[in-house]
């Protein structure tokens, strides 16, 4: 397992916007694009489970439960999103507010981490379907259990229905790696974004850790980060992956993987000749969905055939039955590996 070595969101863009993208990419001050990295230690992990936020469609999104779910499942990697609070505690959670997926209401930034721990993070969960606000309360058999309601499943506590901090998910998971993607109050609220990339990098730098990839939707929040904390590795946002993709334009120095989509309006991105290029520039590729494609076994073995160096399941208890099944090669697990077989590339 790597020790020393989101994703980016999937928000909806139009494909107007995919070239101004690119032209950011292009013309981001500060930010020195092209890898100069040797020997990418990411392109040795193939295939990996990284439980996308724990695996949102099959447990409570980016909770303790979900993690420690996802975890004894046989995921290889965790998934999660960062946001900051009041205190400036780094938080795993998704949206820039509580309301979608607690009890409770308000902006993350203006709650306190003991508020934010108060809260329900499984109160809107339907297990199948994920956060689901506004249904029968008996859709929501997880309801509750964070406030004492109900108790926890065998093998869990209340606190794992808790939003999470990050350095919980760091002191429960020493051994496991971590993929973080940074978030911030809105898309364009760009002072959030890299205020919240100086906490992450300050929180890496005291942890010691570099078995994760960073990653976020803004570029700019990535080019702060990696002037902080150099030695961690990184995943590009939307405007590094369109410049890569449309211009061939390789994103700033530490990064080690790109992380696409299936489809971004209604552009296949997860092609093989896409993940054979990035592979020959020494490039991981981790594949996203959020609603980009169905997540069914036949998606599932599509990408894994097509050379993908991972997936970011919400639903991982399928995606571990399908490798399972197969005997496909796993870090630190030997098996089959349908890309060398073939001939292919990885």
């Amino acid at each position: 397992m790597i020790r020393s070595v989101r994703h980016v969101t999937g928000r909806a863009v139009t494909r107007g916007c995919l070239v101004p993208l690119v032209v950011t990419a292009l013309a981001s001050p500060g930010v020195a694009w092209g890898a100069d990295f040797e020997d990418n230690p990411w392109l040795e992990q193939r295939v990996m489970d990284m439980a996308h936020s724990g695996g949102e469609i099959e447990a409570p999104t980016n909770t303790m439960y979900a993690f420690k779910r996802a975890v004894g499942l046989g995921a290889d990697m965790i998934e999660l999103d960062v946001q900051s609070t009041a205190d400036d505690e780094l938080v795993v959670l998704h949206n820039a507010t509580v309301d979608d997926t607690t009890n409770g209401s308000g902006e993350v930034a203006d709650l306190s981490t003991d508020e934010m721990r108060a809260l329900d993070a499984a109160h809107n969960f339907v297990p199948g379907t994920g956060t689901a606000p506004g249904r029968p309360e008996e859709d929501y058999p997880l309801r509750g259990v964070r406030t004492g309601q109900i108790p926890p499943p065998d093998g869990y506590t209340a606190d794992d229905f808790a939003i999470p901090t990050l350095a919980e998910v760091f002191a429960t998971f020493p051994e496991v790696p971590i993929n973080i993607e940074i978030k911030g109050r809105a898309d364009t609220d760009l002072l959030s974004f890299r205020h919240n990339a100086k906490l992450l990098a300050a929180f890496l730098e005291d942890s010691g850790r570099t078995d994760v990839i960073v990653t976020s939707f803004n570029d700019a929040a990535l080019a702060t980060f990696h002037h902080r904390a150099p030695e961690v590795p990184l995943a590009p946002g939307m405007a590094g992956i369109a410049a890569y993709f449309f211009a061939g334009v390789k994103p700033q120095p530490g990064t080690v993987a790109l992380q696409i989509p299936v489809t971004f309006n209604g552009i296949r991105v997860a092609t093989p000749a896409f993940i054979e290029r990035a592979h020959r520039d020494g490039y991981a590729v981790h594949i996203w969905f959020s609603g980009s494609a169905p997540e069914t076994e036949a998606t599932y073995n599509e990408l894994i055939d097509a050379c993908a160096d991972a997936l970011m399941p919400a639903r991982p208890s399928l995606l571990e039955e399908i490798l399972d099944e197969r005997g496909i090669v796993r870090p630190g697990r030997p098996g089959i590996d349908p890309c060398f077989e073939s001939g292919a590339p990885g």
